[in-house]
């Protein structure tokens, strides 16, 4: 048993697995063996649905004042970071979906739209800036901006996508009311409870990843039971699955090199580019997944909406650790 251990931990470290990325690939695999069905997945949805008000609860709790509305004075850096993640991203996927329809089912395509809108990972932006040496304070600020801001936006902008795409079956009106009580009142709720809850939060950080594992967990194996349920996964070829992992990899290739070459003409410090580069090219499967539980948790074709945001985190994950690494040895040797 132990050496089924040790070598299960070996090739976790060489494909840079995560023990959370295990998680989530046994979540999934445990929806196709044992989906939920019927009033058990009622219950399951409204449980989810509680999940997701009290993750944005602990968030709001959790987060700094400061954090969101501090870092004005590098408002030029911000506005950079916030262009890439709400402008650039876009204006790369719109284009490509009536090309992806020739390839891709519909549901994919909107999922791969949904990507776009979404705001940009927070703790990963932040870790992988610390790591490369790059400016840690500004990564806090624009990752947390993102992820408040990215609560009203994405819906906007996805709305925005689905017309130019031609894409159908979202309702901005109902997605803006979903989130506003699901999200935004608890996040609100939270920031009010900052005083009382800050100090335990702090002395107890696993407690809010924790929390976060478990909803994400959630939600991934209630969208995958669902799928399984409506029989989606029976019309998807894996050469679809194989061309939406090779879709996510080229779209975070291109932003990086789009983000690192912009931030050079734009003569950014090299601490400010680190920041750049990976609070723009990431995007939040912490928030990413709730959110798409509160707007498409009707959709038949839940599942495949948000297999893109499971892919893309992690090859932004693999490819962030890389490239964090070699931007900290590029560090060490001209110090």
């Amino acid at each position: 048993m132990k050496t089924l251990l040790e070598a299960g931990r070996k090739l976790m470290q060489r494909l840079r697995l995560s023990p959370f990325t295990c998680l989530i690939l046994l979540a999934v695999v445990v929806a196709f063996l044992w989906p939920v069905e019927g009033e058990a997945a009622v219950w399951f949805g409204r449980l989810t649905t509680a999940g997701v008000a009290l993750l944005f609860y602990v968030h709001g709790a959790a987060l700094p004042r400061e954090a969101v509305i501090g870092g004005l004075t590098q408002w030029r850096l911000h506005l950079f970071i916030f262009s890439i993640t709400f402008v650039v991203f876009p204006l790369l996927v719109v284009p490509l979906a009536p090309i992806g329809r020739l390839w891709l089912p519909p549901d994919l395509v909107l999922g791969f739209l949904y990507l776009a809108a979404l705001p940009s990972a927070v703790s990963s932006s932040i870790a992988y800036t610390s790591i490369a040496r790059g400016n840690v304070p500004a990564a806090v600020c624009s990752a947390a901006g993102s992820n408040v801001f990215g609560m009203m936006l994405t819906p906007v902008l996805l709305s925005l996508m689905i017309g130019s795409a031609g894409e159908g079956g979202f309702s901005l009106i109902e997605s803006l009311r979903d989130i506003f009580l699901i999200m935004l009142l608890p996040f609100a709720a939270g920031q009010l409870s900052r005083p009382w809850l800050a100090g335990p939060l702090e002395r107890n950080p696993v407690l809010g990843d924790r929390i976060d594992q478990v909803v994400l967990l959630l939600i991934i194996y209630v969208a995958f039971a669902q799928s399984v349920t409506d029989g989606l996964w029976q019309n998807v070829p894996t050469l679809v699955l194989v061309l939406a992992v090779v879709l996510c990899l080229v779209l975070l290739m291109g932003v990086l090199g789009l983000t690192w070459w912009l931030a050079r003409r734009l003569r950014f410090s090299r601490a400010d580019e680190i920041a750049a580069v990976f609070c723009g090219s990431k995007k939040s499967l912490a928030s990413g997944l709730p959110m798409a539980k509160v707007m498409f948790a009707a959709h038949p074709g839940f599942g495949l909406i948000v297999l893109p945001i499971i892919i893309y985190n992690q090859v932004q994950i693999m490819v962030g650790a890389m490239l964090a690494q070699r931007y900290a040895e590029r560090d060490r040797a001209s110090g």
